[in-house]
């Protein structure tokens, strides 16, 4: 699309036309002041000032020279940055959602020993030792009078709860979302509104966790069930050794817990608490300190509100559109977003090769990701079928020994450089905004082949004919577009599907003689989870999307990053890219020249995007891409 022609200049360009045959400055033409105003909206994001056109008019004015100033200002690192989110579109929407219900606190009102309405924090399918209350709410309906149902809705009339019972069941905590040093012996830097939104802007708990059931009373600490209230951080492996009842027994409507095989064989060992098998498995793994690795929950539901803070934020977190109570999951999916642009304008403003997008294995995070990585990032591992076979701890994706100690939940504004976040790490595709925004395998190889090679998949022109042939790579019809895509999509085969949970060769080999079959029953359940019956053997179990391409799949999304920055197609397609952006229109065969100069300017300066966007701005297409006449907008005449 081309870029609209200023036809009415503002006041001060416009008086500054009028008066410029009169004037003893040097003489500008309306093409001059044009490229002039294109160039500032292009580096710095707005019209031009009175002072910087009178500057612009001076005889000794250096265009070079003042580009070269705007292109190492913020500005232009916000232009480049929003160019690919916008291109990539990273935004994670609210069709994402991340709630795993080990990290997920909900809340339940009943009636204190003296009658008075008071909240209750648990965690829903928890392990505990009583039989009455395993995976349930941490008080019978004998001792409440109410029963929680697996959706959060409370059954029954409430009754007063013993101080005995309610001592012996629920522990009181000063939680991190209320006490900035919810770490020490006494926490008493509790949330205040008005200093809070200065020293922490955007955390901001919803009312409903700032104040008692009569919404008055502010909350000074919050009584948790016993179990959750845990600070350590192993437990050991829970085995019952009880027989799970046909129905749920001591009134209970949720059923207790089934004894797994594996818990019978592992009973007694040690296992970290960060994982969701730990929340499944043992009695001793809770919340951590201040009940730091779980997210507090407002309401009974499966995904509570928790904090308020921006839904729309086109300018960034510091200039949003609104801001409304959230839920629970909104808020790591809201940072997700803020850490890849930090990585994209980082990136930009320090003039770095611009193949680390794909390749770097630093990133930027602050309080809310560093509590991420530590504490939620391992909460989606591991399932049933992952633990059957063997899969208990995970191997992060982000290292979460790399994590600075320094950041607290709370630090929203503080942005801290991790150099090396592992070697796993692969610029943006290994953050969570990537591989939740393109959940599958193909999505994510179509993405990177269209934003980054400037490619798109285009089938033969042939009918598609009924088949039983598995490899899409050779399948009539299909052929020509998975012939490319299933080798792309097989470096992502080690990273499961909406999710980050790495598969690590030692537990997961890509081709597994544990998971031989060649049919959905002749492999076993657990296995077919990870190995595709399609391309296995009788002997061997293939890991899922590594049929396109073995070798990639054990090179993993640092293999695509490797491979598509290696491409010849990368650079150019970079220019593309920029240069669409900046001329505001597609590239045609006519722009071949000023392509492969650009494409020389780019890889020259080691795939600097500030010596490409500095060519760009100073070609002849640019300069003239702003010299339309009115008409040209409006009827696509030529200048």
């Amino acid at each position: 699309m081309l870029r609209r022609p200023n036809t009415l200049l503002t006041g001060a360009i416009a008086a500054a036309a009028v008066t410029l045959a009169s004037s003893a400055q040097a003489e500008r033409t309306l093409q001059e002041y044009r490229y002039f105003r294109a160039l500032s909206i292009d580096l710095q994001g707005r019209i031009p000032t009175r002072d910087e056109i009178a500057r612009f008019e001076q005889p000794t004015f250096n265009v070079e020279a003042w580009v070269d100033e705007k292109l190492s200002q913020p500005a232009y690192a916000e232009r480049l940055r929003t160019l690919y989110m916008d291109l990539l579109r990273l935004e994670v929407t609210a069709a994402v959602q991340f709630n795993p219900a080990s990290i997920v606190l909900r809340r339940q009102q009943i009636l204190g020993p003296d009658g008075t309405p008071t909240y209750v924090y648990y965690r829903f399918n928890q392990r505990r030792r009583r039989a009455e209350t395993d995976g349930d709410f941490c008080f019978t309906n004998a001792e409440s009078g109410i029963t929680i149902d697996a959706s959060g809705n409370a059954r029954g009339t409430p009754t007063r709860v013993t101080q005995a019972v309610l001592d012996a069941n629920t522990v009181e905590v000063r939680p991190w979302w209320l006490y900035r040093d919810y770490r020490a012996t006494a926490p008493s830097d509790r949330f205040n509104a008005t200093t809070w939104a200065t020293r922490f802007p955007n955390f901001n708990p919803v009312t409903g966790l700032q104040r008692e059931v009569d919404n008055m009373t502010q909350t000074m600490t919050v009584r948790v069930c016993r179990e959750e209230a845990s600070t350590a951080a192993t437990g050991t492996v829970y085995f019952a050794n009880r027989a799970r009842p046909a129905t749920p027994p001591f009134g209970r409507i949720i059923n207790i817990p089934s004894e797994t095989t594996w818990a019978r064989t592992n009973a007694g060992t040690s296992i970290a608490c960060t994982s969701d098998v730990a929340y499944r498995s043992t009695t001793d793994c809770g919340c951590g300190p201040g009940l730091e690795r779980c997210m507090p929950g407002s309401s009974n539901s499966n995904n509570p509100q928790a904090f308020n803070f921006p839904t729309r934020t086109p300018l960034g977190p510091d200039d949003p559109l609104d801001s409304a109570n959230q839920a629970q999951d909104d808020w790591n999916l809201f940072w997700w977003s803020q850490e890849t642009q930090r990585y994209l304008e980082h990136l930009v403003s320090d003039d770095r090769d611009f193949r680390e997008v794909l390749t770097g294995r630093d990133t930027w995070i602050n309080g809310p990701l560093a509590t991420f990585y530590k504490h939620h990032q391992p909460a989606s591992c591991c399932s049933n079928a992952a633990i059957g076979l063997g899969y208990v701890q995970p191997e992060n994706l982000f290292d979460t020994t790399r994590v600075p100690a320094s950041l607290l939940p709370h630090d929203t504004n503080t942005w801290t450089r991790v150099a090396d976040r592992g070697a796993r790490a692969a610029g943006i595709l290994t953050m969570p905004a990537f591989l939740m925004k393109y959940g599958s395998r193909r999505s994510r190889a179509h993405v990177l082949y269209n934003a980054f090679l400037c490619r798109e998949f285009t089938a033969d022109n042939v009918a598609l004919m009924p088949s039983t042939e598995s490899n899409l790579m050779v399948r009539p019809g299909c052929a020509a577009c998975h012939r490319t895509l299933e080798p792309l999509a097989a470096y992502f085969t080690r990273v499961t599907e909406n999710d980050w949970t790495w598969l690590p060769a030692t537990r997961f080999p890509t081709m597994n003689p544990a998971c031989g079959g060649t049919s959905v029953t002749a492999m076993s359940a657990n296995c077919r989870t990870f190995y595709d019956p399609a391309f296995s053997t009788s002997a061997m179990g293939m890991l899922r999307s590594a049929y396109g391409s073995t070798d990639n799949a054990d090179a993993g999304p640092a293999g695509a990053g490797r491979a598509i920055t290696q491409s010849a197609e990368f650079a150019p397609c970079a220019v593309e890219n920029v240069a669409e952006s900046f001329l505001g229109r597609q590239l045609g065969p006519d722009d071949d020249a000023m392509k492969r100069a650009l494409t020389t300017a780019f890889t020259g300066s080691n795939y600097r995007m500030r010596a490409l966007v500095r060519a760009m701005v100073l070609s002849d297409a640019y300069r003239n891409s702003n010299n339309l006449r009115p008409d040209a907008w409006r009827t696509g005449a030529t200048p």
